[in-house]
This record gives C-alpha cells, sequence and structure tokens, in this order.
C-alpha cells in the first residue's frame, strides 16, 4: 500500500515471515530505505540477509527471478510497484522449481504506479498490512505493534481478516486472548459478511 502508511508494516510482517525460512534472505529495493534493525527486531538478522538495490521494477523482478531460480536461498523479497500477470507466473515458476519462498511487497511513491494494484496475480496468497493502534499498557509506554491482516486471496481457500500483534524476535505473530481463545471469531465472520 501507501508507503507512508503501511509499507513498514508490510516490510516487518514479509521479514517475519522470511526469518523462519533456512539459509540466506534476498532482499531487492530499487531505493535504499530498508531500517535494518527493525528487520531484527522480527527474527531477521543481517548476517542471513544480502541486499540489493536495483535501479527500476524491470531490474527488480530480473533480480527477483534469478534468486528464485538459483535455488540456494530461504527466502526473495522484492519490492516493486507494478507486478503484471505475465511477471508474477514467471516468479510463480521459478519459486516452485527451486523451492525458495518469494516474497513480492507492492510500494508505489505516486497513486498512479498503483494502477494495477488490484489485477490478478500468480501468487499462491495475497495479503494486505494495515497498521492498527497498539493495545493500551496498564504504565506509560508504547504497547506492542498491532496489524490487521487481510488475506485477499489464497489458492483453494477462502478470504479472511485478522488482528494480530506484531512479529516477535523470531518472527511469530501473537493473535490477541480474545481471538485466541475463539471468542472474538463470530464477530469477526460477521464483520466479513457485511463488507
Amino acid at each position: 500500500g501507501n508507503d507512508a502508511l503501511h509499507s513498514a508494516a508490510a516490510g516487518q510482517f514479509c521479514a517475519g515471515i522470511a526469518a523462519r525460512t533456512r539459509g540466506k534472505v534476498l532482499w531487492i529495493v530499487t531505493r535504499q530505505d530498508v531500517f535494518a534493525p527493525s528487520l531484527k527486531q522480527v527474527g531477521l538478522s543481517a548476517r542471513r540477509t544480502i541486499y540489493v538495490e536495483a535501479r527500476s521494477d524491470v531490474d527488480v523482478l530480473a533480480c527477483f527471478e534469478e534468486g528464485l531460480r538459483h535455488g540456494g536461498l530461504g527466502a526473495v523479497v522484492a519490492e516493486v510497484a507494478r507486478l503484471s500477470m505475465t511477471a508474477s507466473r514467471r516468479l510463480q515458476l521459478a519459486a516452485e522449481t527451486s523451492g525458495s519462498l518469494g516474497i513480492a511487497i507492492r510500494r508505489w511513491r505516486r497513486q498512479t504506479d498503483a494502477a494495477d494494484f488490484g489485477q490478478p496475480t500468480a501468487s499462491v496468497t495475497r495479503w494486505r498490512v494495515s497498521v492498527l493502534p497498539s493495545v493500551p499498557l496498564p504504565v506509560p509506554g508504547v504497547g506492542r505493534p498491532r496489524w490487521l491482516l487481510e488475506l485477499i486471496r489464497a489458492r483453494a481457500g477462502e478470504c479472511a481478516d485478522f488482528e494480530v500483534e506484531a512479529c516477535d524476535g523470531k518472527g511469530r505473530l501473537f493473535l490477541p486472548a480474545a481471538l485466541a481463545d475463539g471468542s472474538d471469531q463470530e464477530a469477526a465472520g460477521q464483520r466479513r459478511a457485511s463488507a
């Protein structure tokens, strides 16, 4: 989504997923704005991460595909503004062949770059990550970050929304207590049905 609002949360969500893989993680960007300590906060250490800065989305997609085809990486994360069906299909085939996890973070600077955002891709799942207010603490301070995770597309599955607490130092998400014990599941289902 919009860089100013949700890109940090989306980056941390993806870093938490990549942290749970084995091997090095290739992180490809078009601008140097990845804050490595925030990735370490969710379990992805700098020792495991290889950063690549590319000039354009075309170069990012080429590096993304090469990284996936290499096969020796745990995950390949690429930040792109546009992702066509053709490009996503090539990436999906490369990931299936090598067994590496491929994660595309859709980021844009200008609204015109988001023109193809709703178009279909060949991805197995598609998520939208948004920030939520943190839970108030009993003492002054900032609570653990919270996110709204919207599963927009899942191959052979259903869409769903999850309110979670941000990844911990091992890349694990936490469900709020009310959701973990199932008391909020009916209310969440009603919200999805009305949307």
